[in-house]
């Protein structure tokens, strides 16, 4: 079994910060990408940021600038560092990785973790 266990949400005020962690845990052999996406309610989950095990990261650009992400491969954990926080912002993040869980497999598992509310306050 493979969890994924958030941390660090909350309700800050807008041009605060946050800094969120997920740390993957169980039958890990790799990891490839992980990354954070969010939704808002009545909207669609959005892609927030990815990085892969090299350390390549993809931004999105309504976060860009303002926000962070990076890995501790030894650790299995990726961090998202929120800075200067909106209202906009304010969504259930949630954590995903591709695994491999077993040498011999071909293709990653995709995993999420069961989100982290984070509320910005205008």
């Amino acid at each position: 079994q493979v969890q994924l266990v958030e941390s660090g949400g909350g309700l800050v005020q807008a041009g605060g910060s946050l800094r969120l962690s997920c740390a993957a845990s169980g039958s890990i052999f790799s990891i490839n990408a992980m990354g954070w996406y969010r939704q808002a309610p009545g909207k669609q989950r959005e892609l927030v940021a990815a990085i892969t095990s090299g350390g390549s990261t993809n931004i999105a650009d309504s976060v860009k600038g303002r926000f962070t992400i990076s890995r501790d491969n030894a650790k299995n954990t990726v961090y998202l560092q929120m800075n200067n926080l909106k209202p906009e912002d304010t969504a259930v993040y949630y954590c995903n990785a591709g695994i491999i869980r077993r040498y011999y497999e071909f293709r990653p598992t995709e995993y999420w973790g069961q989100g982290t509310q984070v509320t910005v306050s205008s």
